[in-house]
């Protein structure tokens, strides 16, 4: 029985299996009637090779005035040139117009507030004769900021009425620049005692401030 199985089982394998099993492969046929190979013959001339770059030369028809090659080459600044100007740019620069530019504020904006920190960054203690028309010294800023930076300084609203600050306005250089100075007057008008007020120093484009606490004795 297991013969008769195996032997049914081996016929319907094989009918299962193509008889011849043929692989083809793809043929290429070259024709070369007609196709030149004996390269590219082509050689450059030495005489005629040279760089590829056009110069600032004239065309050979030229015959205009001789420009010699130190023409136009005087310093920035020091007026018409003697060289040949582009056409339509002869004048160019002297009936210009200044239109906007970079300029320095002098007042402080409207609406600006200067309030100062609860620490104040530091303090400065002077002494002014009470009956005296007032007295003035300087305090110097150093450049704290990355780039040049306008500044606006004022007393608090609350600061002694005898107290006033000069420039109002100002630009600050870049770190490790110029500093910047402003003075503090306090005028007491004969009012003797202590004379106190908060001094800020205002930079909107950098978002920062520096408060100060200025004491001016007056006897």
């Amino acid at each position: 029985m297991k013969l008769i199985i195996a032997a049914i089982l081996s016929t319907t394998v094989v009918s299962f299996i193509p008889a011849n099993i043929a692989f083809h492969r793809p043929s290429v046929v070259l024709f070369m009637d007609g196709l030149d190979q004996s390269g590219n013959t082509w050689k450059p001339k030495s005489e005629t090779m040279g760089s590829t770059d056009t110069g600032d030369y004239f065309p050979d028809d030229y015959d205009g005035p001789e420009v010699d090659f130190t023409a136009g080459m005087g310093p920035s600044g020091s007026g018409k040139q003697d060289g040949p100007a582009l056409p339509g740019m002869e004048n160019f620069g002297e009936d210009a117009i200044m239109m906007g530019g970079i300029e320095e504020n002098t007042e402080i904006p409207e609406g600006m507030e200067f309030i100062p920190s609860s620490v104040p960054d530091d303090t400065f203690e002077y002494q002014v004769a009470a009956s005296s028309s007032g007295k003035t010294f300087e305090i110097e800023i150093k450049p704290f900021c990355m780039g040049y930076e306008d500044f606006y300084v004022s007393f608090t609203a609350d600061s002694h009425a005898s107290l006033s600050v000069s420039p109002l306005a100002g630009r600050m250089d870049r770190r490790g620049g110029e500093s910047s100075f402003i003075n503090v007057t306090c005028e007491p008008n004969g009012k003797a005692g202590m004379l106190t007020g908060d001094l800020v120093l205002v930079l909107p484009e950098d978002n920062s401030k520096v408060s100060y606490k200025i004491i001016a004795t007056a006897f």
